[in-house]
């Protein structure tokens, strides 16, 4: 089973997007519980969470909140992200057989040009973390995020692949921007 990890600030409408993909994954079972880490929000992100039947914590420590998870397993996305169909069901697939850390591969059509991509270090969360809990227990540090334990692992690639967050926050501010 899987544990969804999220860190949230400010992103509620990013987190209703993930939490609507991830519904499915809970339906079948695959979802065991999802945890919501707030860096301090003053918006709606603790009524989404809470409407989701997340775990919201305001206030925590990583190694409290990876001892506290159901799963064995945790994925690690970021707000906004979205795993594409068949993603959460590969995960399932590969904790069954998987051994070392996983990210999912970056959806072709998120993909920015070649250039941009030599010019662009991809963020350590951007492509999400599949890790087993006692591996993340492992790495984690004191005043840890999510995003440091993501840089400590050295993960595989997944075949199915995820639309980032910054996708998601392009299209979105291009569609403020673009007058119709």
């Amino acid at each position: 089973m899987l544990t969804i990890l999220m860190e949230t600030r400010n992103h509620e409408a990013e987190l209703a997007q993930t939490l609507s993909v991830l519904v499915a994954g809970a339906v079948e079972g695959l979802v065991s519980d999802v945890v919501i880490l707030d860096c301090g929000s003053h918006d709606g992100s603790s009524l989404v969470a809470d409407a989701a039947g997340c775990r919201f914590y305001r206030d925590w420590e990583i190694s409290t909140v990876l001892e506290s998870v159901r799963g064995d397993w945790l994925l690690i996305i970021e707000p906004g992200a979205r795993p594409l169909s068949g993603g959460i069901g590969e995960s399932a697939d590969y904790v069954g057989f998987g051994r070392q850390p996983a990210r999912f591969s970056l959806s072709r059509h998120a993909r920015p040009p070649v250039w941009r991509r030599w010019l662009r270090k991809e963020g350590p969360l951007e492509c999400g973390l599949l890790i087993a809990r006692r591996q993340s227990l492992a790495y984690v540090g004191p005043g840890m995020r999510l995003a440091d334990l993501a840089t400590a692992a050295k993960p595989v690639r997944l075949k199915s692949e995820i639309v980032p967050a910054r996708a998601m926050r392009q299209v979105r501010d291009e569609s403020i921007i673009r007058p119709e």
